[in-house]
């Protein structure tokens, strides 16, 4: 079958183009899928960059995948042959990734496709998805009457955590650095936008809440955002982030205030074999598909690539300030 396999470590080039053996059953819950679009998210440009979390190249990366069920084993309920699928799965070193034609999974990892989303849009939502959510849900418990300061709002993450944090009755304020992003999130019902190339998102996050600060701030940047967010944050308030935030961060204020510091890395489950979290992941997903179905959610899509595509795809999500998810058309 047709894949991109990462060859080595390095650079966008060492994508490259493959003929590798389509992948078989072996075990009776497993299902075959035939992959019809991947997802391209910033983890996958992490692992091609730095190495596999588990084995050794060659490896199909992709976590992210969407697609329709064309075999399954005997002992699979769920799903039969035709029905479109979505995914987070594989892409890590190990389990292979969805950069690729067909991959099987054990069908307790599937969830049904949203049916008004097209398969691009469904593989460039999981990944996403589960992270905002864990962030802002499960971690900071984002309710009615919080406010919540979402950095980076356009992007992949971005726009799908403003969209949760309003569904959950939240106030949003969120950064851009340009006029068509603040049009962009304001279209997701973003209540206040802050340019960070021309504000002081600090300052103007203090003016907005009349100085209480946000209630979680969520950091989806790096270390400079994240020691400058504790300032945004409200005392016995959140700060949230997707990233290490690195040596060197002075956390007296952050003790002053009673923030919850809270770190979120959705690979957890996977990485350290915690099938309970990995079972609430697919419960997540159930919930978000029900909402996209009301026209409650949307996901917006970047640039749509295909397959041979990967490697531009990498240097798009490497040169920053990308606007939504960048996907594969396998």
């Amino acid at each position: 079958m047709k894949a991109v396999q990462m060859i080595a470590t390095g650079g966008p080039d060492v994508l490259q183009p493959s003929e590798i053996p389509e992948p078989a059953i072996t075990a009776p819950g497993q299902v075959k899928i035939r992959i019809r679009a991947a997802g391209v998210n910033p983890i996958d440009t992490k692992v091609r960059s730095r190495g596999l979390f588990q084995g050794e190249p060659p490896a199909v990366l992709g976590c992210d995948g969407a697609g329709e069920v064309v075999e399954t084993g005997p002992d699979v309920r769920r799903f039969a042959v035709g029905d479109p699928v979505w995914f987070c799965h594989g892409g890590l070193g190990g389990a292979q990734g969805n950069y690729a034609e067909y991959t099987v999974i054990d069908e307790a990892h599937v969830e049904p496709k949203p049916a008004s989303l097209s398969f691009e849009e469904a593989a460039a939502a999981p990944l996403a998805l589960i992270t905002a959510w864990e962030s802002l849900v499960t971690q900071a418990r984002t309710g009615k009457g919080d406010t919540v300061l979402i950095h980076a709002g356009a992007g992949g993450v971005g726009h799908l955590a403003i969209q949760l944090a309003k569904l959950h009755g939240a106030r949003v304020i969120t950064t851009v650095s340009s006029p068509e992003k603040a049009e962009f999130v304001q279209g997701l019902g973003a209540d206040d936008t802050i340019d960070y190339t021309r504000e002081d998102f600090v300052a103007r996050t203090l003016e907005l809440t009349e100085g209480a600060g946000a209630d979680t701030v969520y950091d989806t940047v790096g270390p400079a955002v994240f020691s400058r967010s504790i300032e945004a944050c409200a005392h016995y308030g959140s700060l949230v982030t997707l990233l290490d935030p690195g040596p060197g961060i002075d956390w007296k204020e952050a003790r002053i205030r009673n923030l919850g510091i809270h770190f979120t890395l959705m690979l957890t489950p996977w990485l350290r074999g915690l099938e309970t979290h990995w079972a609430r992941q697919n419960e997540i997903l159930r919930r978000c598909a029900a909402r996209f179905d009301e026209g409650r959610l949307q996901v917006r899509l970047g640039q749509v690539f295909p397959l041979a595509g990967a490697a531009e795809a990498h240097r798009r999500i490497e040169a920053g300030h990308v606007t939504g998810k960048q996907v594969l058309a396998v």
